[in-house]
Parts: C-alpha cells; sequence; structure tokens
C-alpha cells in the first residue's frame, strides 16, 4: 500500500513512512513532532480505508489517501477514471473519493472574490402563532476569501451572527450540492459594487 499526500500544490506518492515523513518536513508549515509521527504511523498501519485530514492551523489541512497508485501520474489518471469499474483507491470507494475530491477543490488556495450561494433551512416563526417552520432559504453574497472553503465558513459566520437569523437554523456541508460557488477573480465585479 503507497500513501499519496497532498497538501495545497505540493504532492506526492510516496513508498513508505520514511518517505512521507521526509516529504512533510520540506514542507515550511509543518512541523513534524513526535504526536504527529505517532498519529499518521497508527493511520497508515490501520485498516482503516478513508483518507485522513490532518489540520495544520485553522482552515488549512494536508491529506493523506492510501493506494494501490506506484506514482503521482497513476494516482491521477486513475482518478480521473473513477468511474470505470476498478477503483484505484480501495473497493466501494468512489463515494468517498468523490467528496474527497471536492474537499481538495475547497480548499484550493486562491485568493480573491467569490460569489457564493448557500442553501439552508432557516427557522421562521408562522405569523398569529407561536409555532415554529423551518423553510428553504438562499443566500448569496460576493466573499473575498483565499480559498472555496474560506468564502463558506464566512458566509456561515455572517448567517450565525445576524439577529434575524434564528440560531436553530440548520446550514449545510460545504461538500453538499446546497452550497455553490464561483471564482470571480481579484476584483470585485463592477455590478456587485454598483449594487449599493
Amino acid at each position: 500500500m503507497n500513501i499519496y499526500a497532498r497538501y495545497f500544490d505540493n504532492e506526492i506518492v510516496v513508498h513508505s513512512l520514511d518517505e512521507l515523513f521526509n516529504f512533510l518536513a520540506s514542507l515550511q508549515d509543518i512541523n513534524v513532532d513526535d504526536r504527529l509521527v505517532e498519529e499518521i504511523t497508527a493511520y497508515i498501519n490501520s485498516d482503516i480505508t478513508y483518507p485522513k485530514r490532518h489540520k495544520v492551523r485553522p482552515r488549512v489541512y494536508f491529506i493523506l489517501i492510501k493506494t494501490t497508485a506506484n506514482s503521482l501520474e497513476e494516482f491521477k489518471a486513475n482518478n480521473k477514471n473513477a468511474n470505470s469499474a476498478s477503483p484505484e483507491i480501495y473497493p466501494s470507494a468512489q463515494t468517498q473519493r468523490v467528496k474527497e475530491n471536492r474537499s481538495f477543490v475547497l480548499m484550493e488556495e486562491n485568493i480573491g472574490w467569490y460569489f457564493g450561494r448557500i442553501n439552508f433551512k432557516r427557522v421562521i416563526l408562522i405569523p398569529g402563532t407561536q409555532k415554529f417552520q423551518y423553510r428553504d432559504t438562499t443566500f448569496a453574497a460576493y466573499v473575498r476569501a483565499v480559498s472555496a472553503i474560506d468564502c463558506y465558513d464566512r458566509i456561515i459566520d455572517h448567517l450565525k451572527n445576524r439577529q434575524d437569523v434564528d440560531p436553530r437554523s440548520q446550514f449545510p456541508s460545504a461538500r453538499g450540492t446546497n452550497f455553490t460557488y464561483e471564482f470571480v477573480g481579484e476584483n470585485l465585479p463592477i455590478r456587485a459594487e454598483n449594487a449599493n
């Protein structure tokens, strides 16, 4: 079993724990201490088949995936053929692989303006009663962020801090279909600037 590791644009397929720790140690942001070595060694030697995400700092992670691929090129080729009959990482993993790929894309650092849209279950008071109901609500905004997941987090923080949004409202996962986004670029679109 080999290991695919990725931290932003730095990615590799390694064949041993020593290679993995050498790769992680070469990355400026990651401190390879005894706790990290112990945690990763336990994961690699376990029967756990799902990918592992390790927090580097708030909202920043590196990813480890167990794989049978022998090279980065083979790993990427197999991921492109994720719908084929022979799964590349482990059996019955297609759904998990799609979620992990979405996680990679969400965490990809790309600083600029995003147009984020979220559909959430908002708690609304039914007029004339003391009862509440959940109502599907869409919120959209231009957000300056470092990544799509940062855009999502900022929108959620904004909604949770609004006095007109009941704290019992339910917010979807960033990896689901109820959060969509578009990277707009370095500059806020003119139509958005003139919206005020």
